[in-house]
């Protein structure tokens, strides 16, 4: 009979930040240990708080499977002599595997051992099972505590076991598993005795500790809307919400105000200081401005909830009124003179100072800018924008919120009175800062974004600072990532190895082995974007094989191969199959051999060849002017020639000059495919 398992591992206070991650990881690692272990179960679920991860099987097998396993062993008539009695070998296989002779069957004129592992008892192997599961847990970040030696994301404190209602009983980091949970560090004192698994949920509730972190985030969501101060939009910043369902056992949301005066701060400066420093959620008014109102989420019920606002608002008051005076402070500066003292900060020890690297930028800027055609007003604006895109890193403003980078640079700049896009490119530059953040609105925004990452991938892999495996500390992937979506943005036919080489330029480097590193960095990431694109990867290793330097052109060629195939699948692959056919012999083909009519000996080489001479110039055209969906269209058109021509025509006939002119016929048919795409790229399974 099959009976929900539970384990519950109570540990010290874990990362919020984290703990998607371990989820994942945890949910992945338990299916595959139970399936090598032949356990069945009708689902599982990890859930977490800050101070436990649980998982919860449902109706976990009382057994493994039986393991079939079928072992070929000798031919049978090395197994046995003329008179069918077993030799040496045959008994030596039929001992090897504990069976006896005649235990062994014959099939396919071998011998096989046919032997079955019967399953053991659940409760018999579960308490080893769950030992290796939680010392083997990919985690993001492991520690060891006291004398222990053992690695885990926190301490452990408690482990709670249960198969059914049957306690599993194993140790642990010195902690002995049992049937005892706790509560709310806060609001309960004593611990919580579970009987069986089904139980848990409900006795964790009544002890303050919602366990399912979704009904956290729905308790959250719902207690923001029901409170009665908020009549505008509460804000959910970027991951904040995850962040805080993830901190939480018990969730009790409240709201709170701050001064109107504050307002007066610009809008990014207040966002930052409630979300990051204080986990607050801000309010917009229904006009769309700022509200002086946030709210927050407790770690506990409503009792004395109002000192709990009134101490929040307070901690808020001093965090404000420390921005209010950053943002007085830098403002007695000159911010255009701020380039100066650049010069006293380092970017890299190798490399000099941000003044160094800002010079960089300005060179690199003018160069895209001309690779892109601005126009000589936006080009001078975008080089304003790079003179001051650094300046905000004295301010200090940035200096106590670092993700205010160039967010403040163009604030201040508007402050000094610059030209909009000026501005604006300031603002733009750092974006995209991560993985589907927006991309620059501006023609200047987006050149002095590829400039400034650019530079920074250069000049570290310069310094042989690379990405390893998971260790990417200067995060250049990401980078690299921002790169390539903002070059597709921007639509226009650019070689990357110039943009690379311009780069390198700037820091008086020629070495084309680091072009090609940095140029591999990026085609990587093109790879990772065009999948994310819902584009297969074989459709992105021919087009990336045959051409890449220009990625706008590459997407551009992939995004057609994929559309054809997925108008007609059959189709495209019964022709590329035949096209992959006909390279294969065109190969063989001498280069110097002309193609000539008069030695063509049957219909279907004519046919095929006239379908050449009127369809090779209207591809090459379409795929000279873009329109490469058209020309794979066109190209469709060669399939039932080429069928009719490889089913009926031998190729390899005595006679040379019949033989070279076929064959010459299939390597041109075959050139005309590879204009757009590398045809052995693509996978004809379907």
């Amino acid at each position: 009979m099959a009976e929900d398992f539970l384990l519950e591992i109570g540990t010290e206070e874990m990362p919020a930040n984290d703990m998607n991650l371990i989820r994942q990881n945890f949910a992945d690692k338990v299916a595959k240990i139970f399936s090598e272990n032949r356990l069945e179960y009708k689902n599982l679920n990890v859930y977490s708080t800050p101070r436990r991860l649980t998982l919860y099987i449902v109706e976990l097998a009382e057994k493994q499977k039986d393991k079939k396993e079928s072992v070929r062993g000798p031919a049978y008539e090395i197994a046995f002599d003329k008179n069918g009695e077993p030799t040496k070998a045959g008994e030596g296989f039929a001992r090897g595997q504990g069976l006896d002779v005649e235990d062994l069957v014959v099939r396919d004129d071998y011998l096989y051992a046919d032997k079955i592992e019967k399953g053991k008892k659940t409760s018999e192997i579960l308490s080893d099972i769950i030992l290796d599961l939680i010392e083997n847990i990919n985690l993001p970040k492991s520690m060891h505590w006291g004398n222990v030696d053992f690695k885990f994301i926190r301490p452990i404190k408690w482990i709670l076991s249960l198969f059914g209602e049957e306690e599993l009983n194993f140790n642990i980091a010195g902690v002995d598993s049992g049937r005892f949970s706790y509560g709310h560090r806060f609001l309960t004192n004593e611990g919580i005795k579970i009987e069986k698994p089904e139980n848990y949920f409900e006795k964790l509730n009544n002890n303050y500790i919602i366990v399912d972190q979704q009904k956290r985030r729905k308790m959250i969501k719902n207690q923001i809307n029901e409170l009665d101060e908020v009549s505008g939009k509460v804000v959910f910043a970027d991951d904040l919400l995850s962040e805080v369902v993830d901190l939480v056992e018990y969730p009790t949301a409240f709201c709170g105000h701050f001064s109107d005066e504050y307002l007066e701060i610009p809008e990014d400066v207040l966002i930052t200081s409630m979300v990051e420093h204080q986990r607050y959620f801000p309010v917009r008014k229904n006009s769309g401005e700022l509200d002086n109102l946030f709210v927050g989420v407790r770690d506990g019920n409503d009792e004395h909830l109002a000192n709990v606002i009134k101490g929040n608002e307070m901690v808020l008051k001093a965090r404000l009124a420390d921005a209010q005076f950053f943002f007085e402070e830098d403002q007695k500066v000159e911010f255009p003179k701020l380039k100066e003292d650049l010069k006293d900060v380092i970017f890299k020890e190798e490399l000099g100072t941000m003044y160094d690297k800002v010079l960089r930028i300005e060179k690199l800027s003018k160069k895209i800018a001309d690779e892109y055609k601005l126009s000589k007003d936006q080009k001078n604006k975008l080089v304003r924008a790079a003179e001051l895109s650094k300046n905000d890193l004295l301010t200090e403003m940035v200096n106590e919120f670092s993700k205010l980078q160039g967010i403040m640079g163009a604030e201040y700049a508007d402050l000094a009175g610059e030209d909009r896009e000026v501005i604006e490119a300031i603002r733009e530059h750092y974006l995209p800062r991560f993985a589907g953040d927006k991309l620059p609105d501006t023609n200047p925004g987006s050149i002095l974004s590829l400039a400034d990452k650019l530079d920074n991938i250069t000049a570290h892999y310069s310094l042989g600072i690379k990405p390893s495996g998971s260790q990417d500390p200067f995060a250049l992937r990401r980078q690299a990532s921002s790169i390539v979506r903002i070059i597709l943005d921007l639509g226009q036919n650019i070689k990357i190895s110039k943009l690379i080489n311009y780069s390198l330029e700037t820091l008086n480097i020629k070495n084309n082995n680091l072009l090609n590193e940095v140029k591999d960095l990026l085609l990587q990431r093109l790879r990772n974007e065009l999948e994310d694109l819902e584009l297969r990867y074989d459709v992105i290793n021919a087009a990336v094989s045959i051409k890449n330097e220009d990625f706008v052109d590459l997407k551009d060629r992939a995004e057609a191969v994929m559309q054809v195939r997925e108008d007609n699948p059959e189709l495209f692959v019964d022709l590329f199959r035949g096209l992959v056919r006909a390279k294969n012999l065109g190969k063989k083909a001498d280069k110097n051999v002309k193609i000539a009519d008069d030695l063509f000996k049957t219909e279907e080489e004519n046919n095929l060849y006239k379908k050449y001479i009127n369809l090779s110039e209207e591809i090459k055209n379409k795929y000279n002017s873009g329109e490469y969906k058209n020309a794979l269209k066109s190209l469709v058109e060669f399939k039932k020639p080429i069928d009719l021509f490889l089913d009926n025509v031998i190729v390899m006939v005595d006679d040379e000059k019949v033989k070279n002119n076929r064959l010459s016929l299939l390597q041109k048919i075959a050139k005309i495919s590879e204009l757009f795409i590398d045809i052995d790229e693509i996978a004809l399974d379907d």
